[in-house]
This record gives structure tokens, C-alpha cells and sequence, in this order.
């Protein structure tokens, strides 16, 4: 009996999900608890595991498909690929099917036991369709129809010879361009990727160009930056502060702290500090903007801005204010290696009153950051750089850092913005006094 995969509850306020990419591909065995597929929503990607032992039966919705909670996206089957499934008798008369068999060796290469699992497909819940022995998922078939291209053309480059979505998509592609859909002899199945991930095929013949598609996240990202330059009078202020007493102090502490601690001494930890008694300090910096009124936050939530490769997340550290250097950076560490791992869960994102990003990691000198809505302000750290500048009437080589604070001008004015950079100016140039105020 097949057992239905369902999209499981996404979390709060996330409604739909994309269909990143299958870990298996139909006919291929599964085990109870394995990853089936990945998903990909607006804040975080998860995977989808089976729920119990059987075959990947049937594939109901591709890469790139839009799905909701509850919605079915495919099936398991019982038994082993080639197994169980590939012996399900047919109706078919043994001569047509013989004859069937000997035109599909004509137009495609030899399969391991191609012949039994085309004629397992053909009894299988009407969930997988075998036609005219080409094998499909429905969705498949929905695309090549709405492009009009004959699937019987097309060379599968999935298991068993399954037309896949990539395949049909190269065509459309291909028609694009002028140049029609390729047959089975003309076209051979592209190796994928070692992977999993669907290769990009070229926008153009002489590579100059490809199509990528791209994820949830990074659509998401995009949406949400043009909405806060679009919804915000965002205004940037910029300021600087001399490194030094910060490089000396954790020249002469991060050993003893790390080993007392476990946790390294970074420049993180004083800025996140810093920035809490700036907060204390400004408390509109620390608030948002709901329709006519200001809702003023006396906690702080400090999201971090954390790169990935699926672009940039902000997880946020709970209560800066009760936690001291240790926990911060520790809090920082784990967040970050989470990030990078795909691992965030959606608690780790949600909320955060204030951000601080830091460009200075990737070599930014001076940068305008965007503001995270419906926060009203954010941080930007940039990279240390030694610059001669005037210290007690004398030219001295300082380490110096550019600081930039963007904010939404509706809530905060110019002066009030300038201060609160001025505090956090004074606070690391003189870090002892973090001890006091943060």
C-alpha cells in the first residue's frame, strides 16, 4: 500500500514552501527516517524524511513547485527497487507487450530490468503514468503539454530512463533559442551533479551565458530589501573609532579568557555590548513603528548578520543586555556555525529589536547597510585599517574603524542618530567603560 508524503507544518506564519531538490529519484529505495527532499522557505530549508521503508513510488511535485502545508508532493511504495514493485503482473497480452519491449530497445539504450519496472509503472495508482513507454511524473507531463513538446522525443535522463523536469526544461529552453526539441538520438542523458543539485544548463550555445534558478531565500532577501528602501525614509549617518584599546585589551586577555571561557574574544561581543548601552541610552532606536504609534522595546534582541551561501540570515541573540562577554560570543559561535550548516531553526530568526552587520570580514571599507524591517536602525562594522590621524596635536598610525548607522527617519532624528553612533564611538574606544554601562 502507498503511503503519501506530505509538506509538514512549516512554522508560524509560513504558509508555502518551494521544492528545492529530491535526494531520490522514483524507483530508488528508501529507508524510514532518510531525507526524501528538501524544501526551502522565506527564512529557513528543511528536509523531509520517509516515514517508513519502501520505494520512492512517485513524484508529484518538481523543482521549483510551489507547495502548501498538507499538500501531497509524492508517494512511497512497498518493497526494494527491482524488487517486489517490478514483479506486479500486467494486463497487457504477452505479445503486445513483447513487441512493446523489443520497439523500446530500438530507441534506448538497455536498462537493468528496464522491461519489469515499465511494467510495474503501468499498475502503480495512476500516481506514476507510463505511456506509450515513457515514463513521467504528472507534473512532468503538465509542463511538456503546456510548451507543447512530445515527451516521447525526449531522452529521460532520470532512473529506468524517467523524463524528469530538467530534461523538459532544457528543451523549453532549447525552443527558446529557435532551436526546437532534440530527439532521443540526437540528445543523451546529462550526468548530474555529484552533489544532487540540478545543473544550469546555458542560455546560450557557447556558454557565455546560463540560467540559475534561484531559491526561496534569495527571492525572499530581494523582496524584503526593495521593501524597506521603498517603506522607510532611510537616512545613513557615518563616524569612526580607534581601534586600539580594543586590540589591546584582547591582545593581553583572549588566551586567559578563551581558556577560562571555552569561548574566543572577538570584536562581536563589544560592539553587541556597546550597542545595548547606545540603546539604553536612545531608547527610539530601540523601538517600532506600528501605524501611528511607537512601540518602544525595553529588552534587546541583537540579531547578527550572518553570511551563507544561500545568502545573508540574521539570527538573533535573546537578552544581549543579561548576558556577559562569554555568552555573547558563544551565542554568536553557535549561531553562525548553524547558519552555515543549514540548521537555524525559525525560533533563531524570529524577532530582534537592533542588528549589527559586519562587512569589514569581507575586506568593506565603508558601506550604507539596509535596515532590517521593522527594525529602525541598524549597525554596520567595517574593516580595521591603519590611517594616520591627529592624536594630542601629533600625527599618529592608528588601527581605525569606519562605523555606519542607517535608521528610518520617520522615528529618528538626525541629531538623536548621530549621538547614539557618538556613544558607541566612545564606549570602544574606551572598553573598560562597557563594564559599567553595557
Amino acid at each position: 500500500m502507498a503511503v503519501e508524503i506530505h509538506v509538514p507544518e512549516l512554522g508560524e506564519s509560513v504558509a508555502d514552501a518551494t521544492v528545492g531538490r529530491w535526494l531520490k529519484q522514483e524507483g530508488e529505495t528508501v529507508k524510514s527516517g532518510e531525507a526524501l527532499v528538501e524544501l526551502e522557505t522565506d527564512k529557513i530549508n528543511f528536509e523531509v524524511e520517509a516515514e517508513q521503508n519502501g520505494v520512492l513510488e512517485s513524484i508529484a511535485k518538481g523543482e521549483g513547485e510551489t507547495v502548501g502545508v498538507g499538500e501531497v508532493i509524492g508517494t512511497i511504495g512497498e518493497g526494494e527497487a527491482g524488487g517486489d514493485i517490478s514483479e506486479a503482473p500486467t494486463e497487457e497480452p504477452e505479445e503486445e507487450e513483447a513487441a512493446a519491449q523489443e520497439e523500446r530497445a530500438e530507441t534506448e539504450p538497455p536498462e537493468p530490468e528496464a522491461g519489469a519496472e515499465g511494467a510495474a509503472d503501468e499498475e502503480a495508482d495512476g500516481h506514476r503514468e507510463v505511456e506509450n513507454g515513457v515514463r513521467a511524473s504528472p507534473s512532468v507531463r503538465k509542463l511538456a503539454q503546456e510548451y507543447d513538446i512530445d515527451l516521447a522525443e525526449v531522452a529521460g535522463s532520470g532512473s529506468g530512463g524517467r523524463v524528469t523536469r530538467e530534461d523538459v526544461e532544457r528543451l523549453i529552453r532549447g525552443q527558446d533559442r529557435g532551436g526546437g526539441a532534440p530527439t532521443r538520438e540526437a540528445e543523451k542523458p546529462s550526468a548530474p551533479e555529484e552533489d544532487g543539485r540540478r545543473e544550469a544548463a546555458p542560455a546560450a550555445e557557447d556558454g557565455r551565458e546560463e540560467r540559475v534558478r534561484l531559491s526561496r531565500r534569495r527571492l525572499t532577501i530581494a523582496q524584503r530589501l526593495v521593501e524597506s528602501q521603498q517603506n522607510s525614509a532611510m537616512l545613513t549617518t557615518f563616524n569612526e573609532a580607534d581601534m586600539s584599546a580594543v586590540m589591546e585589551l584582547r591582545r593581553r586577555r583572549k588566551d586567559a579568557f578563551q581558556e577560562r571561557t571555552g569561548a574566543r574574544l572577538g570584536f562581536m561581543s563589544f560592539f553587541t555590548k556597546a550597542a545595548v548601552a547606545a540603546l539604553k541610552a536612545f531608547p527610539k532606536v530601540n523601538a517600532e513603528l506600528q501605524d501611528n504609534e511607537l512601540v518602544l522595546k525595553h529588552y534587546y534582541d541583537i540579531g547578527v548578520a550572518v553570511s551563507t551561501d544561500e545568502g545573508l540570515v540574521v539570527p538573533v541573540v535573546r537578552d544581549a543586555d543579561r548576558k556577559n562577554f562569554a555568552e555573547i560570543e558563544g551565542t554568536i559561535a553557535d549561531l553562525a556555525s548553524k547558519a552555515r550548516e543549514g540548521k537555524l531553526t525559525l525560533e533563531d530568526l524570529r524577532g530582534g529589536t537592533f542588528t549589527i552587520t559586519n562587512g569589514g570580514i569581507f575586506g568593506s571599507l565603508v558601506s550604507t547597510p539596509i535596515l532590517t524591517l521593522p527594525q529602525v536602525a541598524i549597525l554596520g562594522m567595517h574593516k580595521i585599517q591603519d590611517r594616520p590621524v591627529a592624536v594630542d596635536g601629533k600625527v599618529e598610525v592608528q588601527p581605525m574603524m569606519y562605523l555606519a548607522l542607517s535608521y528610518d527617519h520617520r522615528v529618528i532624528d538626525g541629531a538623536e542618530a548621530v549621538s547614539f553612533l557618538v556613544r558607541i564611538k566612545e564606549m570602544i574606544e574606551d572598553p573598560e567603560s562597557l563594564l559599567l554601562e553595557g
